[in-house]
């Protein structure tokens, strides 16, 4: 039997967007965006260098167009801008915080969480930090039956320019232990997409994390290192969005790419 529509949500979006110095990368995606309904989840480094008014003028021309239904994360450019102090001015209420960065909402059947991978601006990542203990009693109080969370910096990475991040480790500890299901990140400008597994690296079919590397939001792209393990589709050529249909107990995904492009990568998974 079909899953009634209200428990039928979309979550889309990506990492690494608005150049004021080449705003056809953010401008190809923005268009994207426009053409899918669901909640926008913008995966950090929004507006590039800094993360001033000015560059962030050049967001608003390109995903402002989506920004009443934008739920973003943070990443290291926001904080070249002392406290990401515009970003959180911009969008609000939205961001969280402004002293943390990291939140969460539900959507449709899901539990999703938005964290601060900028771990000392956060005031740490590890399990006895404000967030870590705030992630992991939002967990327990939000026992759903499938859990997303998304934050700019990624435990695991193929890509040549920034790799694995394991400041960010002790939040996937908590994801796992809690049994979420799927992780979306950025940093690297590429697509990757990781076989479900451990915060160790370990495959685990039964109840290990799908990694998303979704850093194709327009900025530009950067060339690939030696593949890791379990990582199963990779491709730095084509800006696109990660489109998540997250339905009762499962979760369809797609890469949907610029106008032009045609790399694309599809799936479905289950929750634990």
């Amino acid at each position: 039997m079909p899953a009634k529509s209200e428990s039928v949500a979309v979550l889309v979006g990506a990492g690494d967007i608005a150049d004021c110095r080449g705003l056809s990368g953010g401008e190809a995606t923005a268009k994207l965006l426009e053409k899918i309904p669901g909640t926008v989840m913008a995966v950090g480094d929004l507006a590039y260098p800094d993360g001033t008014p000015e560059n962030f003028a050049c967001y608003d021309k390109t995903w402002g167009r989506v920004k009443s239904r934008t739920r973003p994360a943070p990443g290291n450019h926001e904080f070249h801008s002392v406290g990401a102090a515009y970003y959180f001015q911009y969008f609000g209420v939205t961001a969280g915080e402004s002293s943390k960065g990291y939140y969460s909402y539900e959507l449709g059947r899901w539990h999703i969480v938005v964290l601060n991978s900028e771990c000392a601006e956060a005031g740490g990542c590890d399990a006895g930090s404000p967030q870590g203990n705030w992630l992991r009693e939002d967990l327990a109080a939000h026992p759903a039956a499938c859990t997303l969370a998304y934050f700019h910096k990624p435990l695991f990475s193929s890509g040549g320019a920034h790799g694995d991040d394991l400041t960010v480790k002790p939040l996937w500890d908590a994801l796992y232990a809690a049994n979420a299901d799927v992780i979306v990140s950025g940093h690297d400008h590429d697509y990757e997409r990781f076989a479900p597994q451990t915060p160790e690296a370990n495959p685990d079919a039964r109840r290990g994390i799908r990694e998303f590397v979704v850093g194709t939001g327009g900025k530009n792209h950067r060339p690939f290192g030696p593949p890791h393990a379990n990582s199963e589709v990779r491709d730095a050529e084509a800006f696109g969005v990660l489109k998540l249909t997250l339905l009762p107990g499962r979760y369809n995904w797609e890469f949907v790419p610029e106008e032009g492009k045609t790399f694309q990568d599809s799936g479905t998974g289950t929750c634990h």
